[in-house]
């Protein structure tokens, strides 16, 4: 193995930096203090919006079909927070509800996910308003289907105990309709449970029940802007700008000044701009976006791209060493040569997961992909077909609780649901924090083989240093040892604003 260098200004990449020379166009840490400033103002103003908005809306909600419901029985089933025993007021028991093959499209498999997700958080008070109005026990519903019970009460009271509206069209699905009688027999009960509730807790909306660290959380998570990168294979920089000033919007200097229909480039990634978070439903049914033109993605992977980028000469392939979001991989692609470069993606394991890649590719006119089977671990380092790969990005699997939105997260990255308890309790347990830091060690290692690699972008999104500067120091100590690799240094610089961990290892004869 090599000498490598460790730079973490990869955090802000240096935009046009070449491997073999230093780039001066670096932001200073004046530079990244003010528009860490910008976003914290931004964040502020708001969280101010989103406490009005959330008092003031009166948005009908219908609930959903019948399939959300089963699916989102089954995350909760298990997420939910299993007590002692002394403390179990209600048997969730061993079995899941009965499941659907398939999340049919992208709303139900997002709706389902938030609904569990919400009633993770309320499940000491839905078991409650259970429990007080003696809806709990039912002889009627078996312990099976308490998880469909708690995810159907929480969207029952969250339509204020309205009937829910159902589709001619919708199959129905026997456990969802039973649950459901019997819910709306016990409506008054029910409701009546949930309003003595909120007067023990003195709380305007269940909302108000949440522990507050919680309930900043929510509201910094809504506040913050929305991230969308420039397909450059479809459309100009300028072909854009011109489109959504066509459709309204108007370009502002700073995130600072995001108000309204307005938007501003980000500061770090020059592809990259940014809306406000409320604008996302209407955003996604513009044409550019709908055309696959600007596609939205959170800025820690931009981030991580751009950080490539800097490193790349014009023919140089890449290695993406997890699958991770294809969103990833397509900016990659996109800013990567089309016809003398490739982008090797790891670990695309089934055949049709790999066609449903290749089609999304094709929609974005991406043609420089190409999927591998293997995991990363398992390839050579001198494996013929990587050769002129020059950058490894190394995003592995990690804890997650950097995270702003858990839900979109888990969706794009393919992660598991259970890091929405994990974000819940605010921690992960030391046994599996182990687990991921050990394999994290293990991949960055095997990174660090590849004799003809020029950088490894390394980046994780968890707050914890077991994942992040441990895992480096603990594989570069790794490669000093018995003259593996020569010593090398370190540049820090930080953007925890971001939540996010970035960094790029060369080794010191580049």
């Amino acid at each position: 193995m090599r000498q490598w260098d460790c730079d973490l200004s990869a955090f802000v990449p240096s935009i046009g930096k070449m491997p073999s020379s230093k780039s001066s166009s670096v932001p200073s840490n004046n530079d990244i203090k003010s528009d860490v400033s910008n976003l914290s103002e931004l964040t502020v103003s708001n969280e101010r919006e989103f406490a009005e908005n959330s008092t003031t809306s009166l948005t009908e909600k219908t609930g959903y079909c019948d399939s959300v419901y089963i699916n989102a029985a089954n995350i909760f089933q298990r997420i939910h927070n299993e007590k002692p025993q002394d403390r179990i007021l209600i048997s969730y028991g061993n079995e899941p509800v009965p499941a659907l093959p398939i999340f049919r499209v992208e709303y139900s498999q997002r709706a389902s996910y938030e609904l569990a997700f919400s009633a993770l958080k309320y499940q000491d008070l839905l078991e409650n308003i259970l429990i007080d109005s003696c809806f709990y026990p039912c002889q009627s519903i078996s312990d099976e289907l308490t998880s469909l019970v708690v995810v159907m009460l929480y969207d029952f009271q969250d339509r204020k105990f309205q009937a829910r509206q159902i589709s001619d069209e919708e199959e129905p699905i026997a456990e969802v309709r039973e649950v459901e009688h019997y819910l709306y027999s016990f409506k008054t009960k029910l409701a009546a449970a949930l309003a003595r509730c909120r007067i023990k807790h003195d709380a305007l909306s269940i909302e108000h029940i949440l522990p507050e660290t919680i309930r900043k959380q929510e509201q910094r998570a809504s506040a913050l802007p929305l991230y969308a990168w420039i397909n450059a294979l479809k459309i100009s920089p300028e072909e854009v700008y011109r489109n959504l000033t066509k459709a309204g919007f108007t370009r502002v200097d700073s995130i600072s000044d995001l108000e309204g229909y307005t938007y501003c480039l980000d500061k770090h990634c020059q592809d990259v701009l940014v809306f406000p978070s409320f604008l996302k439903e209407e955003l996604l049914n513009l044409e550019l976006f709908t055309d696959y033109k600007l596609l939205i993605q959170d800025k820690s992977r931009s981030l991580a791209v751009r950080s490539v980028k800097a490193l790349l000469n014009m023919d140089d392939d890449v290695i993406v060493a997890h699958m991770g979001s294809w969103l990833t991989v397509a900016h990659i692609s996109v800013l990567t040569n089309q016809n003398t470069s490739k982008v090797f993606v790891c670990g695309v394991k089934s055949q049709a997961k790999g066609a449903a890649l290749k089609d999304m590719f094709r929609c974005l006119d991406c043609k420089n992909t190409v999927l591998l089977h293997e995991d990363f671990t398992e390839i050579e380092p001198t494996d013929h077909r990587l050769q002129k790969a020059k950058v490894i990005l190394l995003l592995p699997r990690c804890s997650g609780l950097g995270v702003s939105n858990p839900i979109e997260f888990i969706l794009n990255e393919h992660e598991d649901a259970g890091l929405l308890k994990d974000l819940f309790q605010g921690s992960v347990a030391e046994d599996k924090l182990g687990v991921l830091a050990e394999q994290q060690f293990k991949e960055l290692v095997h990174a660090m083989h590849f004799n003809k690699v020029q950088a490894i972008v390394y980046c994780t999104c968890s707050i914890y240093k077991e994942e992040n500067e441990e895992v480096v120091n603990k594989a570069l100590e790794y490669g000093v040892e018995g003259g593996k690799v020569q010593p090398y240094r370190r540049i820090h610089l930080s953007l925890y604003l971001l939540k996010t961990f970035c960094l790029v290892l060369q080794p010191k004869d580049y």
